[in-house]
């Protein structure tokens, strides 16, 4: 039973993925229509089979079929990665409150990541959205305590990365990190402690290091997107159940 599961997660985390990858491209764009699917060239509108994650772009290799110009590669991945993400929250957490939350980072994760690629910008929107999403959650689970607590943890990861990026403008001489940056930290604050959200902002930094050196070395390019990084390091720590426990008593190890 639990095999069948993880193949209905995974169809839906595919069908989902393709969504929040038009959701994303379309939002940083303030096109605010998100179905149908339609060729973003040719404004075709695809049928159900032209839309079916993944095999839908082998099936029409890797082209538009009425214009015939070529679909962008990022879609088939990202729903490959969403249903592979989907499945690995069931696997990991179940039915549970922790499963919600789960797949509410994953899809967090894909939009801002799709946003923040190509058009380096965090929609507000979408961070209004998932802030009462894990509050809900949140209290659903452990109750208005509990949401006190990370409400309180999102104001200090807020200011915490807020400083950071008024130390890097001071020393830069310019814009170091992004506005959507510093507001998606009061987001991670409504999941994680303190301790694990300010090692999200290190992995994040840690995870972009090498991305920043190579488009530095081959394109020149000095603005790099650190969301998806950011996000990348908060889906780590949550889907691994790291602890601040666990924390502490490896830095006391070592």
């Amino acid at each position: 039973m639990d095999i069948l599961y993880l193949i209905i997660f995974f169809i839906l985390g595919c069908f989902l993925g393709g969504f929040y990858t038009v959701f994303g491209n379309r939002l940083a764009t303030e096109e605010y229509h998100f179905l149908p699917y339609r060729c973003d060239n040719c404004g075709h509108l695809l049928s159900f089979l032209e839309s079916i994650p993944i095999f839908s772009y082998l099936f029409l290799k890797r082209k538009c079929r009425h214009c015939h110009k070529k679909i962008d590669g990022m879609e088939p991945l990202m729903e490959l990665f969403t249903g592979i993400l989907f499945a690995v929250a069931f696997y990991s957490f179940g039915f549970s409150y922790e499963f919600l939350i789960a797949i509410g980072i994953v899809s967090l994760l894909i939009i801002v990541t799709v946003s923040d690629l190509n058009y380096l910008i965090i929609p507000d929107e979408v961070l209004v959205f998932f802030i009462l999403y894990f509050i809900i959650i949140q209290f659903l689970d452990q109750g208005i305590v509990s949401v006190f607590f990370h409400i309180l943890t999102g104001a200090f990861l807020f200011l915490l990365m807020y400083f950071v990026m008024w130390c890097g403008e001071k020393l830069l001489k310019k814009e170091s990190l992004g506005g959507g940056d510093v507001k998606m930290m009061f987001l991670f604050g409504l999941v994680l402690d303190p301790l694990l959200g300010t090692l999200a902002i290190f992995l994040g930094s840690l995870f972009a290091l090498p991305m920043s050196l190579f488009l530095l070395y081959k394109n020149h390019e000095k603005v790099i997107p650190f969301g998806p990084f950011l996000l990348i390091a908060f889906t780590f720590l949550y889907f691994t159940k790291i602890t601040p426990d666990m924390i502490v008593s490896f830095l006391r190890i070592s």
